[in-house]
């Protein structure tokens, strides 16, 4: 299967999660974990890498916890994909880093660069801002374990 990690899947919930939230808000892991049924020392991991990039902004201590580092709207889906699996390449030939000598001769090769450009461009189109004002069914299906809707 060709798809993302699951950090990066969580990853984009703990965002989307703050997204959702009015800005500037700030709370801790665990609410985040609770509410978006995610392990907690698994979300503690996927911390460093979004502030690092600057998706995310972390305070420690008894007031401290988690926001987004910027609105909403101005962070895009592929930003947080790229913190968390570093640059899209379908296949290694078209991974900027290390080339191919067979690309000048290849036919599929140009495939496969367009398909990431097309995959990038896309993502990068996709912002926050936009998720959270979906569908609200989001957050209930993200409470939802066994079939059970959790209590927040």
């Amino acid at each position: 299967m060709l798809g993302i990690s699951r950090q990066t899947d969580y990853a984009v919930r703990v965002v989307l999660h703050l997204a959702c939230l009015e800005e500037g808000t700030q709370v801790s892991i665990a609410e985040i974990s609770q509410s978006r049924s995610l392990p907690m020392p698994f979300v503690r991991r996927l911390i460093r890498p979004l502030v690092a990039k600057g998706i995310l902004a972390s305070a420690r201590g008894s007031s401290g916890g988690l926001r987004l580092a910027r609105k909403a709207s101005e962070i895009s889906l592929l930003e947080v994909v790229r913190a968390m699996e570093g640059e899209v390449a379908l296949n290694h030939c078209v991974d900027g880093h290390k080339g191919c000598p067979l690309s000048a001769g290849c036919p599929v090769q140009s495939v496969w660069a367009g398909a990431t450009l097309a995959l990038e461009r896309h993502l990068d189109g996709i912002h926050f801002g936009a998720l959270a004002e979906g569908p609200h069914g989001h957050i209930v299906a993200h409470q939802k374990v066994h079939g059970e809707v959790l209590q927040a």
